[in-house]
């Protein structure tokens, strides 16, 4: 099936209130505009070149989410192109994109990253170091940063009872941080989980931004 086709089945299955984050990530810019044909306005690269060289030539409506991890030395690159940053997975980022983003005279959307998975290689903070890292006084402390939610990932394996014990975790640490830190506060709302294999089990879990690469443009070109 075409993209367009692909676009069209995922989101009649994709309930209202999901957003939907369109991966496209090593894909070629033919097949972005086939999406943004569609009506797709949201895309997630995981590469700072990458997502700056699309950004140049695509339209300048569509949104770019930062969904790989984010080396340091690429905060000012992305920064001009960003709407979203999903994976801030240690304090010294959050605190390098607030001051970046202070330089530029703009508050940057960001997701705290989370690791539950049992992959070691995984980045993010584990629920226990989140709530020690994110708390009301350093988020008082961040004047270019606006922390909108949380991201995360379920372990690699086919186990569909261990995928939904990860994706609860993520919602449960969302939870806990939304009742000790952003208390009333309707821009902390998104719960950003789910990918093209298990997007369903993280929408039934609580999450409403899923992350879907496969599903819309195939497999990706190397």
């Amino acid at each position: 099936m075409s993209v367009k086709e692909n676009l069209k089945q995922l989101r009649s299955a994709i309930p209202a209130g999901v957003e939907l984050v369109a991966v496209s990530k090593f894909h070629p810019v033919e097949a972005l505009t086939e999406a943004y044909d569609e009506g797709q306005r949201v895309f997630g690269e995981s590469r700072a070149n990458e997502l700056v060289s699309k950004a140049k030539v695509m339209p300048e409506d569509i949104k770019w989410h930062f969904i790989g991890h984010l080396q340091t030395n690429k905060v000012r690159q992305i920064l001009p192109y960003v709407s979203l940053i999903h994976s801030v997975d240690s304090e010294r980022l959050l605190r390098l994109i607030d001051s970046e983003s202070l330089r530029l005279g703009r508050r940057t959307d960001v997701l705290i990253q989370l690791h539950v998975a049992k992959e070691e290689t995984k980045f993010g903070f584990t629920p226990d170091e989140m709530l020690e890292v994110i708390t009301p006084e350093s988020v008082a402390e961040l004047k270019g940063v606006n922390i909108v939610g949380v991201m995360g990932m379920a372990s690699n394996v086919d186990d569909e009872v261990r995928i939904r014990e990860d994706f609860r975790e993520i919602r449960k640490a969302f939870d806990m941080l939304k009742s000790a830190v952003f208390p009333g506060k309707e821009e902390f709302h998104i719960i950003s989980m789910g990918m093209s294999h298990d997007w369903e089990i993280a929408v039934n879990e609580g999450g409403n931004m899923v992350r879907v690469g496969t599903s819309i443009f195939g497999e990706r070109e190397y």
